[in-house]
């Protein structure tokens, strides 16, 4: 008997989980990608001798990627070298700076000199946000969102109260804590879920558990070994790949199924197709318009996570006072947010992000050099994304940066290169230039998310940041497992 075949689109975390998924349930499966090498925007950039991470650069919730290797009988040290950051991160504020330490006693020591009563706090916050992390876990991140009876369980209903759904981060964090650093510390993980701490369910306070209790991780070789483990895995599974070839279009029948797969360079018959490319891309760009589940107004309509104003920089010296991530909360956090989500323009003062990977690992540099990452969060769909408005913005937070380190930074850089809006719609397709899906408000969450399988053509369906469960590198290798799962129930 022939094994049912299927296309996945797009070999982003999510396409390589759900691409292993469906080789594992015996299917035969060929991932397309438009770009030359595996990993969407998790991609390497490699130049002059230094390797960068081009997306996700923070490596956390472990369990969930030892949950995805051992799916398969794996284990994640099976394909790569874990090491625990100490200091998880760095937060710069505008009088000094607070080291995040990874063991949790001495965390409650820095949250005790701020606030008195504040390690006690702690506790009962962390404890609260346990019990979201595992109800969060078992009972709505791994479920496909395709009716509210997902979540009909017992257990959920039990603690339907205790997951503060109709409560948001910022009033749930405030009713704990009093003083605004340790309130921003505890808002900070929210940067990966693209949304406002006020707009934004409490449920998602489990970040601070996955944050805090599951550390900071770094895998040796950057985040792109993660992308050759699965990679990996899959040619283990039999997954075949096909570099450089984009997906041009699909026919589909009146009957409502995909009956051929047009590409840059040949024409695809499968049983099924799954796409992790952009949603919006795939319903606009490759559909007829009459098998489209979601209209143009249904997409302006929703609430975009952040796009990003990246610098891959390499420096011809080490560094004396930078650790592996910094977070500069130095300037106002609520105007920028407003520049993001309420009033979208180029930010006047912005937060950023410094990753400094060759701090632990030195294969990222020449001998003696320094690997450093600059991300500003921007608002999705901006336009006037030009080079000088990127040297701009480069030279606006590296003198902020020399300012607090005391350290000579631009005289020193001897590569450089700049990704933004314009960039991840090139290169990803994206839509409106996002670089993390959309925001996880709360009428954007679960059931009320793009559905993983479409409305209207019976073998296609959905996996990404755009669909369930939502943003970030985790969720994306739920998401596949997720949506895999769905496309071997429908053809069971």
């Amino acid at each position: 008997m022939r094994a049912k075949s299927i296309i996945v689109v797009g070999s982003g975390f999510a396409g390589l989980s759900a691409a292993c998924s469906m080789a594992k349930g015996g299917w035969d499966v060929t991932v397309i990608e438009k770009n030359s090498t595996a990993g969407g925007r998790a991609r390497q950039l490699d130049e002059q001798g230094f390797r960068f991470d081009m997306g996700p650069s923070f490596y956390w919730m472990p369990d969930v990627f030892e949950s995805f290797f051992a799916c398969f009988g794996k284990k994640v040290s099976d394909y790569y070298t874990l090491h625990r950051l100490d200091p998880s991160y760095r937060i710069y504020w505008d009088d000094g700076f607070t080291d995040i330490p990874a063991g949790y006693e001495n965390l409650k020591q820095v949250f005790e000199s701020f606030e008195q009563g504040s390690a006690s706090k702690l506790d009962d916050y962390l404890k609260e946000a346990a019990f979201k992390y595992d109800i969060g876990m078992k009972k709505i991140v791994y479920k496909p969102g395709l009716s509210v009876f997902e979540f009909m369980d017992w257990q959920t209903i039990k603690g339907f109260f205790k997951l503060d759904v109709f409560t948001s981060v910022k009033k749930h964090i405030n009713k704990y804590f009093r003083h605004p650093k340790l309130r921003q510390i505890l808002e900070f993980p929210l940067l990966f879920l693209g949304a406002l701490p006020q707009n934004t369910p409490a449920l998602y306070s489990f970040m601070n558990y996955a944050d805090i209790k599951g550390g900071t991780w770094y895998p040796q070789g950057g985040m792109y070994a993660v992308v050759k483990g699965m990679y990996r895995l899959a040619e283990e599974m039999g997954v075949k790949f096909h570099f450089d070839e984009e997906v041009k279009g699909v026919y589909v029948s009146r009957e409502g199924y995909i009956k051929t797969i047009t590409t840059s360079k040949d024409i695809y018959r499968a049983d099924a197709v799954i796409s992790g490319a952009d949603y919006y891309y795939t319903e606009k760009n490759l559909l007829p318009e009459e098998f489209r589940s979601y209209s143009e107004s249904y997409w302006k309509k929703r609430v975009m996570a952040p796009s990003c104003l990246l610098y891959y920089v390499g420096l011809n010296k080490k560094l004396k006072q930078t650790v592996h991530h910094s977070l500069f909360f130095d300037a106002p956090f609520e105007k920028h947010g407003e520049e993001i989500y309420k009033n979208p323009e180029w930010p006047t003062q912005p937060l950023f992000y410094v990753s400094a990977p060759s701090v632990t690992d030195k294969s990222v540099a020449p001998d003696g050099y320094e690997n450093l990452v600059f991300l500003i969060p921007v608002a999705s769909g901006l336009e006037g994304d030009t080079q000088e408005l990127r040297e701009k913005y480069f030279r606006m937070i590296v003198r902020r940066m020399e300012r607090y380190t005391g350290e000579n930074i631009l005289d020193s850089v001897v590569f450089k290169k700049t990704f933004s809006v314009s960039d991840f719609v090139h290169e990803y397709n994206s839509f409106k230039g996002n670089a993390y899906g959309l925001a996880s408000t709360l009428r954007q969450t679960a059931i009320f998310r793009p559905s993983c399988r479409s409305r209207k053509v019976k073998n296609l369906f959905y996996t990404g940041q755009l669909t369930v469960p939502g943003p970030g590198v985790p969720p994306s290798l739920i998401s596949g497992e997720v949506v895999a799962k769905q496309v071997i129930k429908r053809f069971r």
